[in-house]
């Protein structure tokens, strides 16, 4: 097993590696098949030693070859192998077909049983490959229902059998793996939508393929890690003062919804934000100054009537969050316009997404910072069709509007259209409220401080992915936004 790499690819193009590495370099497909093999049962010895039965799912082609290689091992091993193909082994063809026959001489086939999944001390998802492009159903869809509800570990090889390596969508039904050795190139659908909830602990082993091999091919998406914090926020000279560090101007917070916009810009103050200003309507102003005085806090009730004091507003920021509280009302109709009449660079969420949709334009210099259902509403489309494929969706969403976009979910996407961005940190107990807010408001915090709308989006999303993980720490349920404000100042200084 090798380290986790940033870079994330296509079925299609591990696919290709996998061509270059036999054609390019001369190493014998039967030669990475015996790897793989030999990868995934060392791992099973180090996370199960105890383990005696093995249960091995094989299916066709070369995920199936590498299932025998296992079950052969395992066998040598002196492990009771239960060997059950989902097809005849005499119809496959290849490296499979070797791998098979040399299993075969030590183990026996045996029919399918649920029985099976019970008895098993681990359990290998040998079944199905990356290529899966339809949804599973019948005798598969029965056979992963009953390893579902069984109680041993899994192992799935390659992929998690029924989760698209492409998207990340379970397609029918699919196998939840306790962990997921994955070869040659980290495959994307692993990291985002369903995935979480199928692949487990991630493994990766390159299986001694040439670095000139992976020479030429762009990566589909890049990881977002720790080390990019780091990267991105160096110390601060000695000789700093606020005014090299931005001026971010957060507006919304209808009637009722106040809360919004302290979020949002103490979010921006926590990553750094040099001075941060906050434009909401009357009745909230004295709520925000007594939680955090540091916000210089402006009623505006209404954008004709306080003209002037809105306008001196945003003439002074850099960067606005626009939308947290907002509301789809006159008020904030029209805030949001004289927001968007700037030039100032622009965070976008919540109710300004909304007011997006239904007046579509495009900005070079926003970010935006959809969740699957206004990124519906942004491409006109419903949400199944958003998570079906959530990289196309975030790539749809940069072209259509322009700037980053930050498609928010589990394994939440960054692209501006160009390049892609998954994060992987963050946990369920962010499905609450406010905690979009908070996001907005790093996001502005960081784009104030001078970082590229992709960058500020991308390095935002992994700090408040971080911070939330923080808070957790004592239980993810009733977690709230506040709780991840108060760990972002230890996340932003790495």
């Amino acid at each position: 097993m090798t380290a986790l790499p940033e870079a994330l690819y296509t079925p299609a193009q591990v696919r290709e590696l996998d061509r270059r590495a036999i054609e390019d370099q001369g190493i014998a497909g039967g030669v990475l098949m015996a790897r793989a093999g030999r990868s995934t049962w060392r791992l099973i010895r180090q996370r199960y030693p105890q383990a005696k039965r093995v249960l091995v799912l094989c299916g066709g082609g070369n995920n199936g070859g590498d299932g025998y290689v296992i079950a052969r091992l395992a066998a040598e091993a002196g492990c009771y192998v239960d060997l059950c193909p989902l097809q005849d082994p005499a119809a496959l063809s290849g490296d499979a077909a070797i791998a098979a026959g040399q299993a075969l001489e030590r183990v026996d086939a045996v029919a399918w049983n649920p029985a099976l999944v019970e008895s098993a001390d681990v359990v290998v998802d040998a079944l199905l490959g990356t290529g899966l492009d339809r949804a599973v159903e019948g005798v598969l869809a029965t056979w992963i229902h009953a390893l579902n509800q069984g109680s041993a570990p899994v192992v799935a090889v390659d992929v998690p059998s029924g989760l698209s390596a492409e998207t990340g969508e379970v397609l029918g039904a699919a196998v939840k793996a306790t962990c997921t050795l994955t070869f040659i190139g980290l495959k994307q659908g692993l990291y985002t939508g369903d995935a979480a909830e199928q692949v487990g602990d991630r493994v990766f082993d390159d299986l001694q393929v040439p670095g000139v091999v992976y020479e030429g091919m762009t990566p589909s998406a890049w990881r977002v890690t720790s080390a990019a914090l780091a990267q991105a926020l160096p110390a601060r000279p000695h000789n700093s003062h606020k005014g090299r560090f931005g001026h971010v101007l957060i507006i919304g917070g209808d009637h009722g919804m106040g809360g919004a916009v302290r979020l949002a810009g103490e979010g921006a103050a926590r990553v750094g934000a040099g001075l941060v200003s906050v434009a909401t309507q009357p009745g909230h102003v004295s709520a925000v100054q007594a939680a955090r005085p540091e916000l210089m806090t402006w009623g505006i009730a209404s954008a004709s009537d306080n003209r002037a004091e809105l306008e001196a507003l945003l003439r002074q920021a850099n960067v606005i969050g626009l939308g947290p509280g907002l509301g789809q009302g006159q008020w904030g109709t029209s805030l949001y316009q004289a927001a968007l009449n700037t030039e100032c660079a622009l965070v976008v969420d919540a109710d300004g997404l909304n007011h997006l949709a239904a007046q579509p334009t495009e900005r070079d210099d926003w970010v935006l910072t959809p969740h699957p259902g206004e990124a519906a509403r942004l491409l006109a489309t419903n949400v199944a069709s958003i998570e079906a494929d959530r990289f196309a969706a975030a790539d749809a969403l940069a072209k259509r509007y322009g700037g980053a976009v930050v498609l928010k979910g589990s394994g939440t996407i960054i692209s501006d259209g160009q390049t892609r961005y998954v994060c992987t940190a963050g946990n369920p107990g962010m499905a609450s409220g406010g905690m979009g807010d908070v996001l907005t408001g790093v996001i502005a915090g960081l784009r104030a401080q001078g970082l590229s709308p992709i960058d500020a989006a991308r390095i935002g999303v992994q700090a408040h992915s971080e911070a939330a993980d923080r808070a957790a720490a004592g239980g993810e349920r009733g977690l709230l936004a506040g709780d991840v404000l108060a760990q972002l100042r230890g996340i932003v200084n790495p």
